[in-house]
């Protein structure tokens, strides 16, 4: 007799899912021994539901397609909510299996009773209770497409009695996925945005992840507009490389030239990005163009706003636009993002290389430059962002993870399992910080027990650097923000895994070598200068008052590596005053 938790599992199996992302335990123990009895699907064993929720989501970034997550009644399914409130943010294809407890104990007050088809209902686009057999084959299907259809995370609360039932109809129900097609803008809309970059002397692009698929597209547009070149966080990955209009990012981690550029333009393009810090944008002679309706001037008035992908957009715009022949704005912005990046640099590379305790910007600098070509980097919230947004150098083949919208701690090592796992033999590189990677620590188990090849480096600086940085900047002293040094590597070691600590930044490169030519995982623990918050040697008053409205001007103005080769190359045909 096929049960209803067969009936799932194999539901799962024949749409593509390989895996599921749980711990065992009672009223999931059905759908577990399903999957035990299922080939070609496997379940993974995590330390933490919410390690689980991260894997999941950072295989359907990598992927593009549904993954599936799972957790037992009350507290196990409680714990998966923050990582999937970052996959939902993320805009990534997840299914959360939350077991429940017996349907008829429901509203009883009942050992471990929660209610998750209402918990999870505000990160989630589909959030149900699946209350007698004959539901799951339609309420499955939707739960799956509106994941697919919607990009982000779907729930579905199956009672432990319920999922060892006799399933109704087959063994396996057919779905098929549909995922969202382009958005192809009207006319109209088309015309409004070229008449308004016609018009326009100075125009401004800011690129987020929207524009991913757009790259060349949005290439032309600059040209056609002699127009510089800003992006976000999420942008980075998507519009930096082979970018010769290239002014660096604006925000809270920001660097060069971008905010300069976007507040001196008379015309701002936001290129699919919901970019969210509305104090870093004019406020004024903006345009938006978005594959999201609700996205549109949500974060600052709009002169136009645009419904569509960008890159459909931009190629329906540019045989509308005039050819200029003036650059003497894009040229006077690129020729500032690189003094800018002259001028900071020099304090984050000179000596560092014999200084102790390592500074973390050199060590990222060599990460950078030891990992391959199209690795795939996960990245820590807080300074790990910073090392990541200044340091790896993207070219079109390598990949940045993080919680870059949710700003969750501790994402880095169960992200970075999620996409070896889905992707083996692709390089995976950790960049965790000492926070971070205290949270979830035990996934360092996850990565012996299914010898999953990711290469963790740890940032350890005993810390949280961004939280000083961010008391530091408000007036406040630090407090409660340093902790005692602890030996992720012997800790590692004990876990069965290659672990190496270095304290010489003359031992960096060859401890990262021998790390990542290691055939299974790894870690290396870099004990990092804990007063290294990424800021120039010298800071005003104004500066710190100036932080709320300018960071990417000030505070938060470090080295930033390769990218200031980049902007040199970019003005060789640059005419200097």
């Amino acid at each position: 007799m096929a049960t209803v938790a067969e009936q799932l599992v194999r539901t799962l199996r024949d749409a593509g899912v390989e895996r599921i992302y749980g711990i065992v335990g009672d009223s999931l123990n059905p759908v577990v021994d399903a999957v035990r009895r299922t080939d070609g699907i496997e379940w993974v064993h995590v330390r933490h539901e919410e390690a689980a929720a991260f894997a999941a989501a950072a295989e359907a970034q990598i992927t593009g397609k549904l993954t599936v997550c799972a957790g037992s009644c009350g507290p196990g399914n409680l714990h998966l909510i923050n990582g999937l409130y970052d996959a939902h943010r993320s805009g990534a294809p997840v299914l959360a299996i939350a077991s429940h407890i017996p349907s008829t104990q429901i509203g009883t007050g009942f050992f471990q009773e929660t209610h998750p088809a209402e918990l999870f209902r505000e990160c989630s686009h589909y959030s149900e209770l699946v209350s007698e057999a004959e539901q799951l084959p339609r309420l499955l299907r939707i739960a799956m497409q509106v994941a697919v259809g919607k990009r982000g995370v779907s729930v579905l609360s199956i009672p432990g009695d319920v999922a060892d039932r006799r399933a109704a109809g087959p063994l396996s129900v057919p779905v098929t996925l549909v995922e969202p097609s382009p958005v192809a803008p009207s006319a109209q809309d088309v015309t409004e945005l070229a008449a308004l970059m016609n018009a326009a002397e100075k125009v401004m692009l800011f690129v987020g992840a929207g524009a991913v698929g757009a790259h060349d597209e949005v290439m032309s547009l600059a040209t056609a507009l002699a127009a510089p070149v800003g992006h976000s966080l999420g942008g980075k990955e998507v519009i930096q490389y082979d970018n010769p209009y290239d002014v660096g990012m604006s925000g809270l981690l920001g660097y060069g030239a971008c905010y300069e550029a976007m507040h001196e333009a008379d015309l701002v393009v936001l290129l699919g990005t919901d970019f969210p810090y509305d104090n870093f944008l004019p406020q004024a002679r903006t345009v938006q163009v978005d594959i999201e309706p609700a996205h549109l001037g949500r974060r600052t008035p709009l002169e136009l706003g645009v419904h569509g992908s960008v890159r459909e957009t931009v190629a329906a715009l540019l045989p509308l636009l005039r050819t200029r022949t003036d650059r003497s704005f894009l040229d006077r912005m690129l020729l500032r993002h690189a003094r800018k990046l002259e001028r900071v640099v020099e304090a984050y590379t000179s000596g560092v290389a014999q200084r102790t305790p390592i500074h973390p910007e050199y060590a990222a600098s060599l990460v950078d430059e030891v990992a391959a070509d199209d690795a795939v980097f996960t990245v820590d919230t807080g300074m790990g962002n910073v090392w990541a947004s200044r340091y790896l150098t993207p070219n079109g083949e390598r990949r940045v993870i993080g919680s870059f919208r949710h700003g969750s701690m501790a994402n880095a090592l169960p992200q970075a399992i999620g996409v070896a796992l889905a992707q083996p033999g692709r390089q995976v590189v950790s960049l965790s910080g000492d926070g971070g990677l205290s949270m979830l620590m035990g996934e360092l188990l996850t990565l012996s027990t299914y010898d999953v090849p990711v290469k963790v480096v740890v940032f350890n600086n005993a810390s949280l650097g961004m939280v000083k940085l961010e008391m530091l900047v408000d007036g406040l002293p630090d407090y409660g923000t340093d902790h005692p040094r602890v030996d992720f590597a012997a800790i590692a070691s004990a876990c069965g895994l290659y672990a190496e600590q270095v304290t010489d930044p003359a031992d960096i490169r060859g401890a990262l070598e021998k790390a990542f030519a290691h055939p299974g995982p790894a870690v290396v623990e870099l004990v990092t200068d804990p007063n290294a918050l990424s800021i120039p040697p010298k800071i005003t008053g104004d500066m710190v008052r100036g932080f709320a409205l300018a960071a990417s001007k000030t505070v938060l103005n470090g080295g930033v590596g390769k990218m200031l080769e980049m902007a040199r190359s970019n003005l060789r045909n640059t005419p200097r005053p």
